[in-house]
């Protein structure tokens, strides 16, 4: 019983490894190449690696100054990515919807080609629900074309809610963005066109870890009256999406905006080789 007892973190550290490894295949074969995959493979290697290697390792960790700093370090470093993971999965839902808005804007999320990714139909069919409880509210679907999408993601997702009843004259697609800042700063150029400004009560759309950034983005827009209406996340994508958005989370609090700090750099980087990664 005491050998049983003894081997078990090892036999969970090695199921967890090879449950990492088997995640991070179905993400390379069914997903688009971003930072939140790439943080998954990342950490499946890992503990791929420790898993494989946990005797020198430990050694290691346990028996030299420069190992126990590392080993500090990086339980430190795990402790405070938790929190920012606990924090990004409350906060996307505190500030709900009043139903006073008079305007929706539906933040982009990807399209695999020309149609939406599932993370993005979670979006859609959250916003489509909340516009028909509210038919005086104006829509706007915000983003741009990737390098691997067909069409304009606003685009894409105004036909989606269009197919899915929603009359077209509520429906504006804004097309050139490529964040969730030029997001709001692009929907509220188009706003200001039809009569309305940055003092219009508006809901934003996203899924719940992206809302908190999100709200903080469209204060720099220059919005004064913002709620989230938090879609959930599928499963598959829980993973990649809050590692990336607790990175993503301590990168605003640090540097304010993506168009600046080495992240900016990287992002394009990543952005120039998809096709490496996928072709």
């Amino acid at each position: 019983m005491m050998k049983f007892v003894s081997k078990m973190p090892l036999f969970l550290l090695y199921a967890l490894a090879a449950a990492l490894v088997a995640y991070s295949v179905g993400l390379a074969l069914t997903s688009n190449f971003n930072m939140g995959n790439l943080m998954v493979w990342l950490l499946a290697a890992a503990v791929t690696a420790y898993a494989i290697w946990h005797k020198p390792l430990h050694a290691w960790f346990h028996g030299s100054i420069i190992g126990k700093v590392v080993w500090w370090i990086l339980l430190i470093g795990t402790i405070v990515y938790a929190l920012l993971i606990g924090f990004v999965a409350v906060s996307g839902y505190s500030h709900p919807p009043s139903g006073q808005e008079k305007v929706m804007i539906v933040l982009g999320a990807g399209l695999r080609r020309d149609q939406p990714s599932t993370l993005l139909r979670y979006r859609l069919d959250k916003a489509y629900a909340y516009a028909i409880e509210h038919p005086d509210i104006l829509v706007v679907t915000s983003g741009g074309q990737g390098r691997d999408e067909w069409v304009p993601e606003g685009q894409a997702m105004r036909d989606y809610l269009v197919a899915k009843g929603l009359d077209p004259e509520r429906v504006v697609a804004e097309n050139a963005s490529t964040s969730t800042e030029e997001n709001f700063a692009f929907s509220l150029e188009i706003l200001r066109e039809l009569g309305y400004d940055e003092t219009t009560p508006i809901v934003y759309v996203s899924n719940a870890f992206h809302c908190y950034r999100a709200g903080r983005y469209a204060e720099r827009a220059g919005f004064t009256q913002t709620t989230a209406l938090a879609a959930s996340t599928p499963w598959r994508s829980v993973l990649p999406c809050y590692l990336r958005e607790a990175l993503a989370l301590a990168y605003y609090w640090v540097f304010k905006t993506s168009s600046s700090g080495p992240m900016h750099a990287l992002v394009g980087f990543l952005d120039l080789n998809k096709q490496f990664f996928y072709k």
